[in-house]
């Protein structure tokens, strides 16, 4: 059976949470998470999204965003696409 789809209308808030597969650590250091950080302060304004809270555990990491224009999907993948390939070659 699939999974209900995601309201996801411009400007609605969303709690968001990412894990480790396996609930593997997601970061290995504050190098890491600086740059999880940086990647969404960049997409932020180009997605215009609102960001009101974060909070990073070493397997898991939890958001509270306003979505912009695009919805949450949008900022989601590309924020998650370059993570990974960034942890990936790192570690």
């Amino acid at each position: 059976m699939p999974r209900i789809a995601r309201l996801d209308t411009p400007g609605l808030l969303h709690h968001v949470m990412i894990r480790g597969i396996e609930r593997r650590r997601i970061f290995k250091d504050d190098e890491d998470r600086e740059n999880l950080m940086e990647r969404l302060s960049d997409l932020l304004p180009k997605t215009k999204t609102q960001c009101y809270a974060w909070a990073f555990m070493p397997n898991h990491a939890h958001f509270l965003f306003r979505s912009g224009p695009s919805g949450i999907a949008t900022l989601m993948k590309r924020l998650l696409t370059g993570y990974a390939i960034y942890y990936n070659r790192r570690h």
